[in-house]
């Protein structure tokens, strides 16, 4: 027997980050969510599982109209047709409390309760599955403690949203340790919540699949399911299979052996080429960012709205790259000592930066003038020492690039 651990399908959530330049697919991004979700019943069927698994956010907030739920109904109706069962828990993002529309589903589809734990019983499958969903979007308690005991002589699987014991960027909710989970006696805890697939434990499994579709930058990498083969009551295993239809990353290109703008576009071609052979033919949103001392710096520091001009327009000819940003964080390849040696303006300018940056006193008054006329968002970040500091090395780059530029070998090593 097969089953399939799903969670975080967040139908119809708008993808963040996406610029709306000139062919851009916007909208065939912004159709990611429901696209991955008919991958995810294809992989039910085509591997012949019997039981779907949701573990929460199932929805991304209230539906806007009923073609969210009309959507998810269609696609119940397929997995109906192939005999497979799909339970499901609510989480934060689709809490009783925040979801006011409603449509009936297939019958092989069952949510259980939302107030308290509760089991669903599969004879049939040899499965029992234990779960509570949310019924506000904030739930601070410990769900797991209060989860029913195991049945004997069946498959027991936990379905639970939870930060567990907390994970960068999710928000804390319905907490608990992994002592807990092993404690319960299931054999597998299908968990949802946290967006990255994280195998914590393998006796028993306990297993974060992440979401089906990364949404931005911060979302990288294969996302999609867990694929849980079974024998005999027993787990054998457990693998995860993609079903995203665009692929996020980060393209990181060094250049230190660039010696112009167009060497600099040639070593970015080739790695996001690299990137698009591992995305295996998805969509490719790619955010690029340029570092090391380069000769090319001054071009790149001077050129940069058509830098990104370019990298887009070679992700139009490929037809299916899409750049949502590129940074320049090169720095020219020379010897700043010797820079700041210098006897004229240029050597006096960056030894006064250099000075800023080691006493403390001037950084903040630097930081205090910045700060005037800036929003309560951007005061807060510079007022970090770290974010001052990059942003003084940014400003670096940038001055040695403006006034260097490619002509001035003076002080390069």
């Amino acid at each position: 027997m097969k089953f399939v651990h799903a969670a975080d399908l967040h139908l119809d959530s708008p993808l963040r980050g996406l610029s709306a330049y000139e062919g851009a697919p916007v909208e065939e991004i912004r159709g990611a969510t429901r696209r991955a979700c008919e991958n995810l019943v294809d992989l039910c069927i085509e591997e012949g599982a019997a039981l779907l698994l949701i573990a929460g956010d199932l929805y991304d907030g209230d539906w806007k109209d009923y073609s969210t739920g009309l959507f998810f109904v269609q696609q119940m109706a397929r997995l109906r047709e192939a005999d497979v069962q799909v339970a499901w828990v609510r989480g934060n993002h689709d809490a009783s409390s925040k979801i006011t529309r409603y449509l009936n589903t297939p019958d092989n589809v069952r949510e259980l309760s939302f107030s308290a734990p509760e089991t669903l019983t599969y004879e049939k499958l040899g499965v029992a599955v234990h779960g509570v969903g949310y019924a506000t979007a904030e739930v601070r308690d410990n769900l797991a403690v209060s989860y029913p005991d195991p049945k004997a002589g069946l498959l027991n699987v936990g379905l639970l949203h939870t930060s567990l014991d907390g994970r960068p960027g999710h928000a804390p909710y319905a907490p608990c340790a992994l002592e807990q989970l092993r404690a319960r006696g299931y054999d597998y805890w299908a968990l949802g919540h946290v967006h990255a697939r994280e195998v914590l434990a393998r006796e028993p499994w306990i297993v974060f699949s992440g979401n089906l579709q990364g949404r931005h930058i911060h979302e990288t990498g294969p996302k999609g399911a867990s694929l849980v083969t079974t024998d005999q009551g027993l787990i054998r295993s457990v693998e995860h299979r993609a079903v995203d239809v665009v692929r996020w990353a980060r393209c990181e290109v060094f250049l230190e052996d660039a010696r112009s703008f167009e060497d600099a576009l040639e070593c970015s071609a080739r790695r996001l080429r690299q990137l698009l052979l591992e995305a295996d033919g998805r969509l490719l949103a790619c955010r690029v960012r340029l570092r090391g001392p380069t000769a090319a710096h001054g071009a790149l520091a001077c050129h940069q709205e058509r830098l990104l001009a370019e990298l887009r327009a070679l992700g139009l000819a490929w037809g299916n790259l899409y750049i949502e940003r590129v940074d320049v964080e090169t720095s020219p390849a020379i010897d700043l000592e010797a820079l700041r040696e210098r006897e004229d303006a240029i050597g006096e300018l960056f030894r006064g930066i250099g000075e800023v940056g080691m006493d403390a006193e001037s950084l903040e008054a630097l930081r205090a003038e910045v700060l005037v006329g800036l929003d309560g968002i951007a005061q807060e970040l510079l007022r970090e020492e770290a974010v001052a500091e990059e942003l003084l090395l940014a400003a670096e780059r940038l001055l040695l690039g403006r006034l260097l530029g490619d002509g001035d070998t003076e002080a390069r090593s």
